[in-house]
C-alpha cells in the first residue's frame, strides 16, 4: 500500500455551500487535523525509541493551520517555522508519509522533497526548479520557501516574498514574467511563535511591511510560552497584539489590519482567516493575525517536558482547551457527525498514519539494508580465517536497523585491516567504497550552489573592448554605465537600500538611475539591514535579479543572521529545490576609523559558504564581474573599493557586456623572487611596493584572486610558486582571517607547499579595528612601508649576501 496520498482543505462558502458540502467540509478538516495530531504523536515515539535524533511538532496549532490553508492559493508562498505541519498536510505541501521521511533524514529527495533528509523534520518547503536548475510555473504551486530553525529567521524573507507581488502588481513591464505572478495577487504567509516575536529581526520586518504596504499575511500561534519561559518574561504587556495597536490603519489607509481570535474556535478561525486575506490580497494591505489560546500538549520539542514548567491549573487547561477536543465537541453539538461516526474516523485516521510511517521507515531502511548485505558478503569473501574481519562482518550483521555510517565504516575498517594484503576481493570491496563514497558525496554533500543551466561557470567570457579615444572616468562613472545598461537589458533587475534611490547611492554608483527606470526599481530604504538582505532572498525566490545594498561592509554584521542561516544554505539545505540569485553589494576596506574601514574577510568566509565573494580590484572588474553574475543565478557578496570610487579607469565600450569570470585569478605583475597574493584595496599597495623593490633587485609577482570563494580553480598561485618559490599573501584582514584562508588553498589545495624553498608569511591588519585617522590607518593596516620591508626581510633570509639586513 503506497501511503502518500495528499489530502487538502477547502474553503468555506456559507452563501454557497449546501449543509451536506459544509458537513463535509469540516469533517475532512477534523480529520486532518486528527491525522497530524497522530502524527505528532507518534514521531515523538519514533524520537524516544531512537529511530530518529529528534523530533519538533506542531501539536496544538491544528485548527488555526486549517483556517490558514483554507485561504492559501496557488501562487502564494509561505515563510514559517517548525510548528507548520498540519498547513503543510491542508495545502499538499507535504504528506505524511514525507513527513515521516524527513524525521528518518532519508537522503532521498522523492521521499523528502523538503530537503532530502538535511533538515530536521518540520522544516517545509516546495521545490521551485526542475533539474537543471530551471524555474517551474510557480503560478500553478502552493509554495513555501525552505524554513531554517532560528526563531524569527524567516521574517526577514518574508518581507520579500511579500513585496515582490507589489511589484509585479504595479510595474507593467513585468507583466511577460507569466510563471512567477498573476497580477501582483500573491501573498505572502507568514507564521512565528509569541516567544519569537522578541527578535529583533520580527519587529525591523513588521515595520518594513507597514512602511511597503506589501500583501503579507502574519500569524502569531500565542501559547503564552517560549520553551519553559513565560510570556510575562517574553512581551511587554504579555500580548504582541496589543503592542502593536499604533500600528492599526488609520484613516489614511497606512498600516495594518490586525485581528485577534482563539486558537480553539474553528468557526471564528475560519471566518477570520478568509477576511484578513481577502483584504490582505485585493488591497496589498498587512495583516497581522493574532491567534491567542494556543496550546503545546508535548511540550516544545522531545528534548524535553512541559509538565517540568507548567503548573497543574495551566496543563488541565491545556487539556479542556484543546483545539482538536474543542472542535469535536462543536461538531457534535452542531449535529455534524456523530460519537459513531467519529470514533471510526479517528480509528481509520490513526491505522492510515501508523501505516505511512512503516512505510518511511521502510523505505528509508530499504537502500541501505541492501548495502548492508553487500558490505557483509564483500567483508565475509575476504575474511578467510581472519577472526578481525569476522567481527567486523558479524557485528555489522547483528546490528538490526543499521545506518548508512555503520555499514559504510565497517567497509573502511575492513580496507584498513587488508592494508598490506592484496587480493581480487578486496579490491572488489574497494571498488564498493568509492563508488559509495561518490554517491554519498551526492547524498549528504552536493548542491551547496545550483549548478544549473544558469551558473556563472557558463556564462560566455567576454573580454572587455576599447577605442583609441576610450574616456577615462572614476570608477563611480564606469559602475554606473554598468548598471545602467544592464537595466535597460533586463527588467528583473531591482536595487534597493540605504541612500540608493534618490542620491544614487553614497559612492553615486547609482546617480540618475532612479530617475530613469522609476522607484520600484531603484529604491531607497529605512536602516534596516537584516530585511534589506531578507527582501532581496524573497524577491529572488519570486523569479526577479535583486541587488540589496548594506551600504558598507561594517554593516554586514548586522545582516550576517539572514545571509548565512538563510541566504548561504538555500541551495544546500533544499539540494537544489530552491534558489535566489541575490547580490548583496557593499563597499568597504580601507578608509577612516573602527566601522568604515572593515574587511571581516574570515568572517564571511566562515558563515557565507554558498555564496559567491567577490573582491575586486577596481570599479573596471567589479563591472565585469557584475555583468557575469547578472547573467546568472546564483547569489553573491561583491564587495568594492571603497577607496575607488575617485580613481580614474578607462571606459569599456562593452560596459554593460564584458565578463570577468568568476574563479579565475589573474597575474597583474609578473616577476621570478616571490609570489605575493592580495586582493581589493592592498593589491594598490603591494603594487607600490613592487616598484620600489625592483630598485634593490627584487622581481615581485602580484596575483590578484580576483574572487575569494571560489579561490583561482586553475592554480595560478601554484604555478606561480613552481617559478619564485616563496610565498607572501597580503590583505587587510585581522591575523589568521582571510591570509589564513588563502594559505590554505594554495599550500593544501593546490599543493604549493613542495614549490616552497622558504617559510610562507603573510601580512594583515592589526588584531583590533582601525583607529580614526590617516596615522590610524598607517599604524594598524599594511603600508607601501610594511610590504617593502616584509618582502626584502624574506629575501635577505634567503641571501643575506645579496640583501642584506635594513635594521
Amino acid at each position: 500500500m503506497m501511503l502518500n496520498n495528499k489530502l487538502t482543505t477547502n474553503p468555506i462558502d456559507a452563501s454557497e455551500l449546501s449543509f451536506d458540502d459544509f458537513k463535509t467540509i469540516v469533517i475532512d478538516d477534523y480529520r486532518i487535523a486528527f491525522e497530524s495530531r497522530q502524527a505528532s504523536l507518534l514521531g515523538r515515539k519514533e524520537v524516544l525509541t531512537g529511530k530518529a535524533k529528534f523530533g519538533i511538532f506542531g501539536d496544538g496549532k491544528e485548527l488555526p493551520q486549517i483556517a490558514m490553508a483554507k485561504a492559501f492559493k496557488n501562487g502564494d508562498w509561505r515563510s514559517g517555522y517548525y510548528r507548520d505541519q498540519t498547513f503543510a498536510f491542508a495545502t499538499g505541501i507535504c504528506t505524511i508519509k514525507e513527513f515521516f521521511a524527513q524525521l528518518y533524514a532519508n537522503p532521498n529527495v522523492e521521499a523528502d522533497p523538503a530537503s532530502a533528509g538535511r533538515q530536521m523534520n518540520c522544516h517545509f518547503s516546495t521545490r521551485s526548479l526542475h533539474e537543471d536548475g530551471s524555474w517551474k510555473n510557480l503560478t500553478e504551486m502552493k509554495n513555501s520557501s525552505s524554513d531554517i530553525a532560528p526563531t524569527g529567521g524567516q521574517m526577514a524573507r518574508l518581507v520579500g516574498l511579500a513585496y515582490a507581488s507589489k511589484l509585479y502588481r504595479q510595474n507593467p513591464e513585468l507583466n511577460y514574467l507569466k510563471n512567477f505572478s498573476v497580477n501582483g495577487n500573491e501573498v505572502g504567509f507568514g507564521t512565528i511563535g509569541n516567544a519569537s516575536t522578541s527578535e529583533g529581526v520580527f519587529f525591523e520586518a513588521i515595520n518594513a511591511a507597514g512602511v511597503l504596504q506589501i500583501p503579507m499575511a502574519m500569524s502569531v500561534w500565542d501559547d503564552a510560552y517560549g520553551i519553559s519561559v513565560p510570556a510575562k518574561y517574553q512581551t511587554t504587556k504579555e500580548d504582541i497584539s496589543e503592542i502593536l495597536k499604533g500600528f492599526q490603519r488609520d484613516e489614511n489607509n497606512a498600516g495594518y489590519e490586525i485581528y485577534k481570535v482563539k486558537g480553539w474556535d474553528y468557526p471564528a478561525l475560519c471566518e477570520t482567516y478568509q477576511q484578513a486575506i481577502q483584504i490582505c490580497r485585493d488591497e496589498h494591505v498587512p495583516v497581522l493575525i493574532h491567534v491567542t489560546e494556543v496550546t503545546q500538549p508535548q511540550g516544545h520539542s522531545t528534548s524535553g517536558s512541559h509538565e517540568r514548567y507548567k503548573d497543574k491549573a495551566r496543563l488541565e487547561w491545556e487539556k479542556e482547551f484543546d483545539c482538536i477536543r474543542q472542535m469535536r465537541l462543536w461538531m457534535l453539538e452542531s449535529a455534524i457527525v456523530t460519537e459513531e461516526e467519529l470514533a471510526v474516523l479517528e480509528d481509520t485516521a490513526k491505522k492510515l498514519v501508523r501505516e505511512a510511517q512503516k512505510e518511511a521507515w521502510n523505505e528509508f531502511l530499504g537502500d541501505i539494508k541492501t548495502e548492508k548485505d553487500q558490505v557483509i558478503s564483500l567483508i565475509n569473501n575476504l575474511s578467510d580465517s581472519s577472526q578481525a574481519l569476522s567481527k567486523i562482518a558479524g557485528t555489522l550483521g547483528g546490528t538490526p536497523d543499521a545506518q548508512r555510517k555503520e555499514v559504510v565504516s565497517s567497509a573502511r575498517k575492513a580496507l584498513r585491516l587488508t592494508l598490506n594484503q592484496p587480493s581480487e576481493e578486496r579490491n572488489q570491496l574497494l571498488s564498493w567504497y568509492q563508488k559509495e563514497k561518490e554517491n554519498n558525496e551526492e547524498r549528504y554533500n552536493s548542491k551547496l550552489f545550483t549548478d544549473g543551466k544558469e551558473s556563472p561557470f557558463l556564462v560566455n567570457i567576454v573580454p572587455a573592448s576599447y577605442q583609441d579615444n576610450s574616456k577615462m572616468v572614476d570608477g563611480r562613472e564606469l559602475l554606473n554605465a554598468c548598471f545602467d545598461a544592464n537595466f535597460a537589458r533586463d527588467q528583473r533587475l531591482v536595487a534597493f537600500g540605504e541612500d540608493l534611490g534618490n542620491i544614487g547611492d553614497v559612492n553615486q554608483g547609482f546617480a540618475g538611475l532612479q530617475a530613469k527606470y522609476g522607484e520600484l526599481r531603484v529604491t531607497d530604504t529605512g536602516i534596516r539591514e537584516m530585511t534589506i538582505a531578507g527582501q532581496g532572498i524573497g524577491l529572488a525566490l519570486r523569479g526577479l535579479r535583486p541587488i540589496a545594498e548594506i551600504q558598507y561592509l561594517d554593516y554586514l554584521l548586522y545582516a550576517l543572521n539572514v545571509l548565512s542561516d538563510d541566504l548561504a544554505s538555500l541551495s544546500y539545505r533544499t539540494k537544489g529545490g530552491q534558489k535566489a540569485p541575490v547580490i548583496i553589494r557593499t563597499r568597504g576596506h580601507r578608509l577612516e576609523g573602527v566601522w568604515h574601514s572593515g574587511s571581516p574577510i574570515g568572517m564571511i568566509l566562515g558563515s557565507l559558504r554558498g555564496l559567491h565573494l567577490c573582491v575586486p580590484r577596481n570599479m573596471t572588474q567589479a563591472a565585469g564581474m557584475y555583468n557575469t553574475l547578472f547573467r546568472a543565478d546564483e547569489p553573491a557578496l561583491m564587495i568594492e573599493c571603497l577607496n575607488g570610487y575617485r580613481l580614474k579607469e578607462m571606459l569599456p565600450d562593452n560596459v554593460g557586456e564584458y565578463t570577468v569570470p568568476l574563479g579565475k585569478a589573474e597575474i597583474v605583475r609578473e616577476g621570478t623572487d616571490i609570489t605575493v597574493v592580495s586582493y581589493g584595496s592592498t593589491l594598490r599597495i603591494v603594487e607600490e611596493a613592487a616598484e620600489e623593490l625592483a630598485a634593490y633587485g627584487i622581481s615581485v609577482e602580484i596575483i590578484d584572486p580576483q574572487t575569494l570563494l571560489p579561490f583561482d580553480t586553475d592554480h595560478l598561485c601554484a604555478s606561480s610558486l613552481q617559478k619564485t618559490n616563496k610565498l607572501l599573501v597580503v590583505d587587510e584582514d585581522v591575523p589568521g582571517g582571510g591570509t589564513a584562508y588563502i594559505l590554505q588553498q594554495i599550500l593544501e589545495n593546490q599543493g604549493g607547499y613542495y614549490h616552497l624553498d622558504a617559510q610562507p608569511q603573510t601580512l594583515s591588519a592589526k588584531a583590533h579595528r582601525p583607529p580614526y585617522g590617516s596615522d590610524g590607518d598607517y599604524f594598524t593596516k599594511p603600508s607601501v612601508d610594511d610590504v617593502v620591508e616584509t618582502i626584502y626581510q624574506m629575501m635577505n633570509a634567503h641571501n643575506e649576501a645579496k640583501y642584506p639586513a635594513i635594521f
